[in-house]
């Protein structure tokens, strides 16, 4: 059966449409995609291909001469890429000689003259022709799927700036999350530099309990609206929450304030403690204040503030049975009997939180959300920027966040220090229960590292990204810690019998 093709034509005014143009695919190709230029001497194959290494390195002054020579130029960029100039070639085999197999395995190929190559290229090539039309150009892009559906992605975000007065400005990759969300720079000479947040809805997955998918189940946001509605109420309540610029709900488009590119981390990944004290500080006075169960995002569309309940809880905490537990035992998971009782025990545990202080929660309040804005004062050099799975649940879960931060190694004197700030700052406001919150703190700990034990395995295994699996060590240090209560017995002893928790597993 013949692969579906996608045809896109675009018209290109000048020399700065196809820099643009050049700048916006390094943002659609993945590992693994070849990029094949083709057009006669002069249509602007070389300054489109300067363009995509430029914008790669994120450098509008790197040196990217034509392999013309040299046949091939490899640069260790963002991702790795190959360029490739097939002029000079007299046979198409000499690919194989070149290693284009091999600068796909792990990066992109950029080739211009393919049709020197015959019927050598990769079959899923995206192919890009470039011709002269009256003072212009125009490009002639032909791709399959899963590129085309890229390349449509990167033009409807591109039409996005456009429509909101941003026509022209450069776009820079700046990151992704373990979802599928993406963020990017926005730039533009003489203005502020803004962040896109592109977030598209995402097919349901299959069902796994009473019908729903797991993003259902753990009321993970599945479009904009959340970011916008928690973002808007955050700010209103005189935190550091991004103001929204722009939107395009239904394609899941965000223009965002740039809140800052500082973080609570030192040149060596290091806590500063100052940092992460003032963010503590940040913690206590949010928890010291209501917020709506439901806010208004647009004329039309009301968010209501999902409840952090005991079905969300206890599916998390499963991910250790799921997850870790196989990856720990070479592939045997739980016996039925392992089973229902650590289904047992977490039963009883969120049966202790019924008393339990609540209000919003964050979800993510660690590092990588944390952006410190020194110009400010106060809690107000806290920026917040995830927080769209947010839910109204134990506020103990985002003071676990932030002191048992997950990517990072807090030492246990500055844990110390941290709870002592928040328990302090809590008593100050009034009416503030320790005991009971501390209860509720080691059981969210044990919950929070129960999940992530879990989670770095499933990213790994099920995913294919390894690299948070450096994180597990911390993770189950965590879960000691929060052992130390009481509380937790029964889970530690279910977890000694089990042979997982330790730091060593």
């Amino acid at each position: 059966m013949t692969e579906a093709v996608q045809t896109f034509t675009l018209t290109l005014a000048g020399e700065a449409d196809t820099i643009r143009l050049g700048e916006d695919l390094a943002l659609a190709l993945k590992p693994g995609d070849c990029l094949a230029l083709s057009g006669d001497l002069g249509a602007g194959k070389s300054t489109m291909a300067r363009a995509f290494l430029r914008a790669m390195a994120n450098d509008p002054y790197l040196e990217a001469p034509s392999p013309t020579f040299t046949l091939v130029q490899s640069y260790d960029l963002r991702l790795p890429v190959a360029h490739f100039d097939l002029y000079r070639i007299a046979d198409p085999s000499e690919l194989d000689e070149l290693g284009l197999d091999e600068a796909l395995d792990h990066g992109v190929a950029l080739i211009e003259w393919p049709e020197m190559a015959g019927n050598a290229l990769p079959k899923n090539a995206i192919r890009l022709r470039l011709e002269q039309d009256g003072e212009g150009r125009r490009a002639t892009i032909i791709a399959s799927e899963p590129q085309a559906g890229r390349i449509a992605r990167n033009r409807l975000i591109r039409a996005f700036l456009d429509s909101h007065d941003h026509a022209g400005a450069a776009r820079r990759h700046l990151t992704g999350d373990a979802s599928t969300r993406a963020y990017e720079y926005i730039i533009e000479a003489d203005k502020p530099r803004l962040i896109l947040m592109d977030a598209p809805r995402q097919p349901d997955g299959p069902p796994i309990r009473d019908g729903k998918p797991y993003s259902q189940i753990a009321h993970l946001a599945e479009d904009v609206y959340p970011f916008v509605a928690i973002a808007r109420t955050l700010k209103a309540q005189g935190l550091a929450a991004p103001e929204i610029y722009g939107s395009d709900y239904e394609a899941g488009l965000l223009l965002i304030e740039d809140l800052g590119t500082e973080g609570v981390l030192d040149g060596q990944g290091k806590p500063i403690p100052e940092r992460y004290r003032e963010s503590v500080a940040c913690l206590a006075h949010l928890h010291s204040m209501q917020f709506p169960r439901e806010i208004r995002v647009t004329d039309s569309h009301v968010h209501r503030i999902p409840d952090y309940d005991a079905g969300v809880m206890k599916m998390e905490a499963e991910l250790t049975l799921d997850w870790h537990l196989p990856w720990k035992r070479d592939g045997k998971g739980a016996t039925d009997e392992e089973r229902a009782d650590y289904l047992a025990i977490w039963d009883g545990l969120i049966a202790e939180l019924a008393n339990a202080e609540t209000n919003l929660v964050l979800r993510d309040f660690h590092s990588p959300n944390i952006i410190w804005r020194p110009e400010a004062q106060g809690i107000d050099r806290v920026g917040l920027i995830d927080f769209q799975d947010a839910m109204i649940g134990p506020t103990a879960y985002d003071l676990v966040s932030i002191v048992q931060d997950a990517r990072v190694t807090i030492e246990r004197d500055l844990v110390d220090v941290m709870m002592a700030d928040y328990v302090t700052l809590r008593h100050v406001q009034g009416g503030f229960d320790e005991a009971n919150f501390r209860k509720a703190w080691a059981i969210m700990a044990a919950q929070r590292a129960s999940k992530l034990n879990g989670l770095w395995v499933r990213l790994w295994k099920r995913d294919g990204k390894d690299g948070y699996m450096k994180h597990m060590p911390r993770t189950l240090w965590h879960l000691q810690v929060a052992f130390e209560h009481e509380a937790l017995a029964p889970l530690r002893e279910w977890c000694a019998r089990a042979g997982i928790g330790t730091v060593e597993s």
